[in-house]
């Protein structure tokens, strides 16, 4: 064992000392839980808010299946409030766990292994109790036969063993890595008892034995789905849950398209709905509902990390596997034109695959991180030492000569140039660059055309397709497409999840999260040091090295952000006075019966009923 070796080893066994003392109520990653053991609820809900009230709310596109964990299929919304995992997370913390099936953790001083004690009362919405069994199956049911992701999230995971009916201990194949016992505390837990009577690998839109605070009960398949509170919820009073789950019950209606949806919402035909297009924002919402206060606009703050909107390249493709090709498509995006005309000046551009945290990278690397990046110095390029990472800037005008010449520039020195007869820019062997965009959502082509336009210019083709949620999902799983518009979202404590997003055993793996297929053993690299980063500043310091090599990678065009919920709403909710930090918080909402009865009646009166 070498000296680095050996002290992060030690490093890690002296930071969870405190787990060794014996059961704990939380887990986390660093320092200590914000609740103690004796908490009551949240700061974030509102203890003795009522339950009732139906609320409807929206989807795009269309489902075929209930089951999420497997790739066939489309499954459908809000399927998450069917199940549970051994713990959960509070909105208002970047890296802590509570007991929700499981009643109590204990964790190896070397983190090499975890214990989940199960709650007695935990059940399942057929009345049988959860046990160690079923902890155990979904662990390996998920591994086995579910998504690609599990098997990767879970492949330092040498195995469990179950101590009891209720004790369970997870074994890991390396120690040192502290998140692991938090990985684990998010394993979906299944009815064994059930799934080894159905099919697991098959899609079904039957109800399936979960164990949530909502049942499904009722299917319209393709055009909505609605859960209902179950009122024997064994979980109802747990302090993580105490109020929380307020709607008695939520109907999810599919839509085919999102200007349908926002027609229909502000026809009252459902309650709630998050604006993603600024344009709506501005404009698509006047009329005399909101006029007269029957539909509320907000924008809600919070202080998630952005993570990374963008073009995605698909380095699989040869056109895409040079950087310079991909640095020099940057330079045909004018983010500044488009946030002018497009979004009224709304959104903020995305530098950073951490944005809106401390985890981003800006400026010249310096201190750890420039320790940790100078290990690679002979695998990088030179500039990621001397130059910020600087994405190009314009005047708003739609005037980018200049960045026009710098993208020809870099194009050049990619072996590709005009051709003077046909205006076509064309490689070595005279074949012309073009490739195709996918989109999802029509709305989208307004941002992409200028784009295009811009290309042309270059003499690139480059073709914008729109196509519907199915074969879109379809075929970014068999990573299928040049580009495509899409988002990489992170937590405030990135851990073995980066395994998935980067690295080179992900990127052929259909279904997994490498959409750009990067290849990059450096990166690699990186991410395994993320990982077992001994300490909070060790964490941020790998986070931000990280960034900043997939930034000089080029794998996007970014986008732009906002650190805010756009939230519009029939004025019939409560909600608590205080906000999480972290999340929407719909959960601790409630229905205000009085506002309600009081909304349809305004209802009638506005539709001169």
């Amino acid at each position: 064992m070498s000296p680095r070796t050996l002290w992060l080893a030690l490093a890690g066994m002296l930071v969870s000392s405190a787990f060794a003392a014996g059961p704990r109520h939380a887990l986390i990653l660093h320092g200590e839980p914000r609740y103690g053991a004796d908490f009551r609820h949240f700061d974030y809900v509102n203890p003795d808010a009522p339950k009732g009230g139906d609320v409807r709310l929206s989807a795009l596109g269309t489902f075929d299946s209930l089951n999420p964990f497997i790739l066939k299929g489309v499954a459908a919304a809000g399927i998450g409030a069917n199940f549970e995992t051994l713990t959960e997370g509070a909105d208002d913390e970047a890296f802590t766990e509570y007991g929700l099936i499981a009643e109590s953790m204990e964790v190896a001083p070397d983190d090499s292994w975890v214990i989940y004690n199960l709650r007695p009362e935990a059940r399942f919405h057929d009345g049988s109790p959860i046990t160690a069994e079923d902890v155990a199956f979904s662990f390996e049911v998920l591994r086995e036969k579910g998504r690609p992701v599990y098997r990767f999230y879970y492949a330092s995971v040498a195995g469990s063993d179950i101590l009891g009916e209720r004790r369970i201990r997870f074994n890991f194949s390396q120690s040192g890595n502290r998140e692991l016992p938090m990985i684990m505390g998010q394993l979906p837990v299944l009815s064994k008892k059930y799934w080894t009577a159905n099919d697991f690998e098959k899609t079904t839109l039957e109800p399936w034995v979960g164990s949530g605070a909502y049942r499904v009960i009722a299917v319209d398949p393709g055009r909505s789905i609605t859960y209902q509170l179950d009122r024997n919820y064994w979980g109802r009073d747990l302090p993580i849950n105490r109020g929380r789950n307020n709607f008695a019950s939520i109907r999810y209606d599919y839509y085919r398209d999102a200007t349908v949806a926002l027609e229909a919402f502000k026809s009252g035909e459902y309650d709630l709905r998050q604006e993603n297009v600024s344009k709506n924002w501005a404009t698509a919402y006047d009329g005399p509902a909101l006029a007269k206060g029957l539909i509320i606009k907000e924008e809600l703050r919070h202080e998630i990390p952005t993570g990374m909107q963008g073009f995605w390249f698909n380095t699989r493709r040869a056109v895409f596997a040079d950087r310079r090709v991909r640095e020099a498509l940057n330079y045909a995006f004018d983010f500044e034109w488009t946030n002018k005309n497009l979004f009224y000046g709304a959104y903020t551009r995305t530098a950073s695959y951490f944005s809106n945290s401390e985890l981003a990278s800006s400026g010249l690397p310096e201190g750890q991180e420039l320790e940790i990046l100078s290990r690679f110095r002979d695998r990088l390029p030179e500039h990621v030492f001397t130059q910020p990472f600087e994405l190009p800037v314009s005047d708003g005008s739609g005037n980018i000569r200049s960045q026009m010449r710098s993208a020809l520039r870099l194009l050049k020195a990619a072996g590709w140039s005009v051709d003077k007869s046909t205006r076509k820019l064309v490689n070595a062997a005279g074949e012309p660059m073009r490739f195709e965009l996918m989109l999802v959502q029509p709305e989208f082509e307004r941002v992409v055309l200028p784009l295009q336009r811009n290309l042309e210019r270059l003499g690139i083709e480059m073709r914008v397709r729109t196509v519907d949620a199915a074969q879109y999902e379809k075929r970014i799983e068999d990573f299928d497409f040049d580009i495509v518009v899409s988002s990489r979202g992170q937590s405030l404590s990135p851990g073995n999840e980066q395994r998935n997003y980067w690295t080179s055993a992900m990127a052929d793996q259909p279904g997994g999260q490498n959409i750009a297929g990067i290849k990059d053993p450096v990166i690699d690299e990186l991410v395994e040091q993320l990982v077992v980063a001994p300490d909070r500043e060790s964490l941020i310091a790998h986070t931000r090295a990280l960034d900043r090599v997939l930034l000089w990678g080029y794998y996007v065009i970014p986008n732009w952000h906002l650190s805010a919920f756009r939230i519009a709403y029939w004025d019939k909710f409560a909600r608590p006075p205080i906000s999480p930090k972290y999340s929407f918080g719909l959960e601790t909402w409630w229905v205000e019966q009085d506002k309600a009865r009081a909304l349809d009646q305004r209802r009638r009166t506005l539709q001169g009923g």
